[in-house]
């Protein structure tokens, strides 16, 4: 089991991380947040990214689906934004990387672990 800082801790040590925050999809709320660029705000980008959580179980429900979210991928020009939804909570990892930096296979599987072992 890991605490709040040392999970963001060790995002950021995946190659090519910019920033990583963990939040509340039903509220939009940002518990925490790691790295970042100038420019780039992770609150704001958490915020945004609960929409998109929300947004995907409101049509996961109108399907039908009885299923879960392991991950939401968005592929930017420059970057990766990875969204990692906690299993039995409203909470989720955000993390963006440098696409040029990345292994977006290996940063999948770690976040899938940080996610997993994270206690709140």
């Amino acid at each position: 089991m890991s605490d709040l800082n040392e999970t963001l801790a060790a995002a950021m040590e995946i190659d090519g991380a910019i920033g990583v925050a963990l939040a509340d999809y039903e509220s939009g709320l940002c518990l925490g947040t790691a790295g970042s660029r100038v420019g780039f705000d992770l609150e704001v980008a958490a915020a945004g990214n609960s929409e998109v959580v929300r947004s995907k179980r409101k049509v996961m429900t109108s399907l039908n689906l009885d299923d879960r979210i392991e991950d939401i991928l968005i592929t930017l020009g420059r970057e990766y934004h990875l969204i990692f939804p906690q299993t039995g909570t409203t909470l989720f990892l955000y993390m963006a990387f440098d696409r040029k930096k990345a292994n977006l296979a290996l940063a999948r599987h770690k976040l899938a672990g940080l996610i997993k072992e994270l206690t709140v």
